[in-house]
């Protein structure tokens, strides 16, 4: 069944057309690639995907709902979640609240409540912070979920973001280079973790990533993107191997 359906979304900025008619439909539970060079367009699609950007055209289809030009918070009810290449961290809250920002759309109490601290809102933190430990042990953060997160070293604030998304409960999950800046070991590491955050938690995800070699490892499908147009779409095997890619790609 389909999790994701684009089609001819499109977007211009002072008349340079920086996304134009990309077309991808991706499968319930498939971990799919985003690559292409720099300034291909890549989280542009991610912008338009999420409501940042409102797309000149086009139509994208989440589960069966169109949510093509509605608003960020719209789109992430709706079950779109992200990251983004430049770390978003609460700097100033604990790795838990962090994670914690991330459950309140799914666990509410009155304003009454909050104030007076009624029962109702013990009980609901209770519940909140017993799912956000629940999540943090899948990134083995549990034992850091006092710290700051601003004192948490870049690889693990890389993956405390994407915890923070994985609370909001999403059906489709955008990680914009997720690896950025981290060493081959904590990428290794990382690239393992994804895999195991699609099987556990029953998401589909969309990845962004530089390292082609990287991209082709873990996920089914790659999608490359140059000039805001399509290149290939297709299995790893094919995409590596075809020969405009590289040129484009690689620079060969």
């Amino acid at each position: 069944m389909e999790m994701l359906s684009v089609k001819n979304l499109s977007i211009s900025f002072g008349g340079l057309r920086a996304v134009d008619s990309f077309n991808i439909t991706i499968q319930k539970g498939e971990l799919y690639g985003l690559i292409g060079p720099n300034g291909a367009g890549k989280t542009t699609v991610f912008n338009l995907l999420t409501g940042v950007y409102k797309p000149d055209s086009g139509i994208i289809i989440l589960d069966g709902e169109n949510i093509s030009g509605k608003s960020p918070i719209e789109i992430n009810k709706a079950g779109i979640a992200r990251t983004f290449q430049n770390i978003r961290l609460f700097k100033n809250l604990t790795v838990l609240d962090n994670v914690k920002t991330g459950l309140h759309n799914q666990y509410k109490y009155t304003t009454l409540a909050g104030i007076l601290r009624l029962p109702s809102y013990y009980r609901t933190e209770k519940l909140m912070t017993e799912k956000a430990y629940d999540i943090l042990k899948v990134f083995d953060l549990d034992k850091e979920a006092a710290t700051l997160s601003a004192n948490l070293p870049y690889g693990k604030q890389r993956k405390l973001e994407i915890a923070r998304a994985l609370a909001t409960n999403p059906k489709l999950l955008l990680l914009d280079e997720p690896a950025a800046g981290m060493n081959p070991a904590e990428t290794e590491e990382l690239m393992k973790t994804i895999t195991l955050i699609r099987e556990k938690f029953g998401v589909t995800i969309l990845l962004i990533e530089h390292d082609m070699k990287l991209v082709a490892g873990i996920c089914e499908k790659i999608f490359v993107l140059n000039f805001g147009m399509e290149l290939a779409n297709g299995l790893p095997q094919d995409v590596l191997n075809n020969p405009e890619v590289i040129k484009a790609y690689l620079g060969e």
